[in-house]
């Protein structure tokens, strides 16, 4: 009897052993800090001036450090967040809690900081005779309720971007024969500015400071002022600024976020609190958008006596 109750006791303990190993996950061995190691992320395709830019200083104050940035479309990025492939997102939207929960699943931590503000610019050719618009007409030529047969041009159809247009017009498909997908804010930019008839819509900070390689097409752009009907100053156009886009007047606007799903104290923290420290700010602010946090200046007066 009481050696049956030792085997009975000895495959107890077995099973529950073998059991908790079973559960065991080997902890990974990250080599990675804050300012040192690797670490690939994905970005909005829209955001890559601005994340270029931010990289560029990041390596240089850390040369030891080696972020890898992989830009895709808002869809596609998102994916790849929830796929657990990446844990590091630059995006224009927080995560919807389906989402979340998603990433939670993976036993991680879903931690979203907004680091600016941008504009969605309407662009026409310089040879155009229009120089403003309406947030209504805007909608309307969204919706194909526009009598014009001008064609309307934005990047790739999975983008933040078009999902913002079908939002703003709430349309859940553009099946209008005069609206085209391309494949990037860069390609909308050349396009209207070889073709006079064309609208284009497009991230602001790909028309504030152009890489070379498109510069001389940017220069064959125009900006339209927008005004927002429903706003408090109705009859008021304004153009995208980083005045008009703190003051809330210009209507055409989203914010930007970090989304670091990495639950550690690597690389990806690292780059977060760059991006919303105060150099990283600063990079957004000379880049022509709105940083979510403005540095502060410091003035000196110094009394002169005579």
């Amino acid at each position: 009897m009481r050696s049956n109750l030792s085997l009975l006791l000895f495959g107890v303990v077995f099973l529950s052993a073998f059991s908790a190993c079973k559960r065991a996950t080997p902890a990974k061995n990250y080599n990675d800090t804050y300012t040192s190691g690797s670490l690939q992320f994905v970005s909005d395709d829209s955001f890559e001036p601005i994340v270029a830019q931010e990289l560029y200083v990041f390596k240089n104050d850390n040369p030891d450090a080696n972020p890898i940035p992989i830009y895709k479309s808002e869809n596609e990025a998102v994916k790849l967040l929830l796929a657990d492939s990446v844990r590091f997102a630059l995006l224009s939207r927080d995560l919807t809690p389906d989402e979340k929960s998603v990433i939670t699943q993976h036993n991680l931590p879903t931690v979203t900081t907004k680091f600016a503000s941008d504009a969605i610019a309407i662009i026409v050719n310089e040879s155009s005779a229009d120089t403003a618009t309406s947030v209504t007409e805007i909608k309307k030529m969204l919706r194909g309720e526009a009598n014009t047969d001008r064609s309307i041009v934005f990047d790739n159809p999975n983008s933040s971007l078009v999902r913002y247009l079908k939002q703003l017009s709430g349309q859940n498909e553009f099946k209008q024969k005069n609206i085209y997908a391309l494949k990037s804010n860069k390609e909308v930019i050349e396009y209207v500015s070889k073709n006079p008839g064309a609208i284009g819509i497009t991230g602001f900070s790909w028309l504030d400071d152009p890489d070379a390689d498109y510069a001389d097409a940017a220069k064959k752009v125009r900006i339209l002022a927008v005004k927002d009907e429903n706003s408090k100053t109705p009859n008021q156009y304004y153009k995208p600024s980083q005045t008009t886009l703190f003051l809330k007047q210009y209507p055409l606007q989203r914010s930007l976020y970090v989304v670091n799903c990495t639950g550690r104290k690597g690389l990806g923290m690292g780059l977060e609190l760059f991006i919303a420290g105060d150099k990283g700010q600063r990079i957004i602010l000379r880049s022509g958008l709105l940083p979510a946090i403005l540095p502060e200046r410091e003035i000196s007066i110094h009394s002169n006596k005579f």
